[in-house]
């Protein structure tokens, strides 16, 4: 392989390792398995409750490797699902494999991960298909002033 190929693929990689150490940061946390877990279930729940045609467009959005695990297990004839607030924590928590607890702290931390490395309104765009109890998961509450 030329040097040429591996730095291409060490770029790809780096740009992968941005995200995760940005959402384990988002997280609070130095594990970096928790937090790739977190990214692909968070990839993962929204793809499915997306139109294929959004569900497109936002992947375009994503670095080539992030795209590849969105991608992962899609099944664009099954899309989109549609499941309620319940449905979509027990999903995420299954994935990530964290307690559905801890899906409301999780999520939001990592829509603001996305919501840094995409373009200016891709991720409200999709945002916007979701049911108001399922987008109103992705946004962190607001700081009581204080």
């Amino acid at each position: 392989m030329s040097t040429t190929h591996t730095a291409e693929f060490e770029h790809v990689i780096h740009t992968a390792n941005i995200w995760v150490k940005a959402v384990a940061e988002a997280l609070g946390t130095e594990d970096r398995h928790l937090a790739h877990r977190a990214l692909r279930a968070w990839l993962h729940t929204l793809r499915d409750r997306l139109t294929v045609d959004v569900a497109a467009h936002f992947a375009a959005q994503l670095p080539e490797l992030m795209r590849g695990i969105y991608y992962d297990g899609w099944v664009p004839s099954n899309a989109p699902v549609k499941y309620d607030r319940e449905a979509y924590v027990n999903r995420f928590a299954h994935e990530a494999k964290i307690d559905a607890g801890d899906v409301p702290r999780v999520v939001p931390a990592v829509t603001a991960v996305v919501r840094e490395h995409v373009s200016p309104g891709q991720l409200e765009r999709a945002l916007d298909q979701l049911p108001h109890d399922v987008r109103a998961l992705h946004e962190r509450a607001p700081v009581p002033a204080g």
